[in-house]
C-alpha cells in the first residue's frame, strides 16, 4: 500500500547529512499531501523519499527530506504542527542522517490470495520470508474481491529460495502464494496461453459430445485418467474420439452452445487486452470448439485437435498433429516466436497433468483448480474458482480490472 518511489541506485543523499522525516496521520481528505508540501516549501528542504497510504479512510504520509538551513529547524517544527493542528491531523517530526538503509541484494514480489486472508497465515508467510533471510520492504493490496490479494516486494533473499520457502507450504496455510523476480520483466510478461478443458471453459468438450453419442460414463472414465497421469493422452483420445464415429456434424453448434465459460474468464482476457498482452489458448479437445472460441472471445492465437467430419458425420478419427502434452509446450513457444515475446516473459495456465510441460516451459506457470500432480509441479496455483485472479499474480490491480470493465467497446 506504499507509493514509496525510492530507487536500488546509490542515494544523493551521503549517510551522513541530516534529514527530517515528517510523519502525518489522520482523517484522509483532499489537500493533504499538497499542504504538507506547500508548508515544506518555505523552508527550502528537498524531497528525498515519499510514501503515503490510505486504508478505511486514515491517512499516513511520511516525507522523507533534507535538513532546513541553519537555525530554521524548530521554526518548521512549529510550522508543520500548526498546520496539521489546522487541518485536525496529528504530526510527527524525527531526526536523523541519510536516506533509507540499501536494501539487500536479491528483489521478489510475493503474491498471496487469500479468502479469507487470516492474521494467522499472514504471520507464517512473514515469518517463513524472514527464516530465509529476506526483509518485506513494502506490501500493498491488489483486491479486496473475489479474494483479497496482497503483494509483498521482498530484498535480501533469492527468489528460487524463497518460492521453496512459500509456496510448498501455501496449501497448508490456507492461501496460494506466487514468488517472481522482481523487474521490469514482470509487466514484460506479454504472452498469455490458457488450456480450455476446465479452464477457460467449465466443460471438458469430449464429454459433451459425448452425451450426444450416449457414451459419456465411458469418455469421462478414460478422460479422468488421462488427466491424472496414468494413461498416454494420445491413446486415450484416439480411443474416446472412436466412441463418437457416425455422430452427425450438425451437434458442433450444439455442443458450442453448450460450452460456459469459466467464471472471470472474459474479465482475464478482457482486461490482459487492454494491457497488451496477446492472449491463445491449447487444447487437447477439439479445433470446432477452439475456432468459435477464439473469434467469440478475440483470441490471438487458438490450435486444437480436430475432429474428422466426412459426408456430415463424425467419423471416429482425429486429423492433422495431436496436441498432447509435448504439443502444448511446442506451441506455446510457437505462439511466443510468432508474438516476438521471450518465453521467459510468457504466462501459462492450466489444470491437467498434460498442461505440465507447458507450464514448467513458460516464464510463470499458473495451475487453475488443479490436480495434486499438477499444483505440485507448477511455479504457482490458483485454488479459486475464477479465472480472474490470475491477473493479481501479474500485479493488476482490482481497480485496473474495474477500468477495464468500463471501458467495453
Amino acid at each position: 500500500m506504499s507509493a514509496s518511489q525510492t530507487s536500488d541506485v546509490p542515494t544523493d543523499v551521503p549517510i551522513d547529512v541530516p534529514t527530517l522525516l515528517v510523519k502525518i496521520f489522520g482523517k484522509d481528505r483532499p489537500g493533504i499531501t499538497a499542504g504538507l508540501f506547500d508548508t515544506l516549501a518555505a523552508y527550502s528542504v528537498e524531497v528525498v523519499d515519499i510514501e503515503q497510504v490510505v486504508t478505511r479512510g486514515r491517512i499516513v504520509l511520511c516525507a522523507l527530506v533534507t535538513h532546513p538551513p541553519a537555525g530554521l529547524e524548530g521554526d518548521l517544527r512549529a510550522t508543520v504542527h500548526s498546520w496539521a493542528d489546522s487541518m485536525k491531523l496529528q504530526a510527527e517530526i524525527i531526526s536523523g542522517h541519510g536516506d533509507n538503509r540499501p536494501r539487500g541484494h536479491g528483489r521478489s514480489l510475493v503474491t498471496v490470495l487469500g479468502h479469507p486472508l487470516t492474521a494467522e497465515s499472514t504471520s507464517a508467510i512473514a515469518a517463513r520470508i524472514t527464516g530465509t533471510g529476506g526483509n518485506i520492504d513494502r506490501i500493498f493490496r491488489l483486491a479486496k474481491y473475489p479474494v483479497t490479494a496482497v503483494e509483498f516486494a521482498v530484498s535480501g533473499t533469492k527468489t528460487e529460495e524463497l518460492r521453496t520457502a512459500l509456496v510448498t507450504e501455501a496449501a497448508a496455510l490456507g492461501v496460494d502464494i506466487a514468488v517472481v523476480a522482481a523487474g521490469l520483466h514482470r509487466r514484460a510478461q506479454r504472452l498469455v496461453v490458457m488450456d480450455v478443458d476446465s479452464t477457460l471453459i467449465q466443460d471438458e468438450v469430449i464429454e459433451l459430445f459425448a452425451a450426444h453419442a450416449g457414451c459419456e460414463d465411458e469418455v469421462a472414465e478414460v478422460t479422468a485418467a488421462a488427466m491424472r497421469g496414468e494413461l498416454d493422452f494420445e491413446q486415450s483420445l484416439h480411443a474416446r474420439v472412436q466412441l463418437l464415429a457416425g455422430l452427425d456434424a450438425s451437434v458442433v453448434d450444439k455442443v458450442r452452445s453448450e460450452v460456459r465459460l469459466t467464471p472471470g474468464a472474459r474479465t482475464l482476457i478482457r482486461t490482459l487486452k487492454r494491457l497488451g498482452f496477446q492472449v491463445g489458448v491449447v487444447s487437447g479437445g477439439f479445433t470446432q470448439v477452439t475456432d468459435d472460441l477464439k473469434e467469440r472471445l478475440g483470441l490471438d492465437f487458438a490450435q486444437a485437435n480436430t475432429l474428422e467430419i466426412i459426408d456430415g458425420k463424425l467419423t471416429g478419427r482425429v486429423t492433422g498433429e495431436i496436441v498432447d502434452r509435448a504439443g502444448k509446450a511446442r506451441l506455446l513457444r510457437r505462439f511466443a516466436a510468432e508474438a516476438g515475446v521471450p518465453l521467459g516473459q510468457t504466462v501459462a495456465i492450466g489444470d491437467g497433468a498434460n498442461d505440465l510441460d507447458m507450464l514448467n516451459a513458460a516464464g510463470l506457470g499458473v495451475a487453475f483448480n488443479a490436480k495434486p500432480v499438477v499444483r505440485q509441479a507448477a511455479h504457482t496455483a490458483v485454488s479459486f474458482p475464477f479465472l480472474d485472479t490470475v491477473l493479481y499474480l501479474l500485479g493488476v490491480t482490482r481497480e485496473e480490472v474495474e477500468a477495464a470493465d468500463m471501458h467495453v467497446d
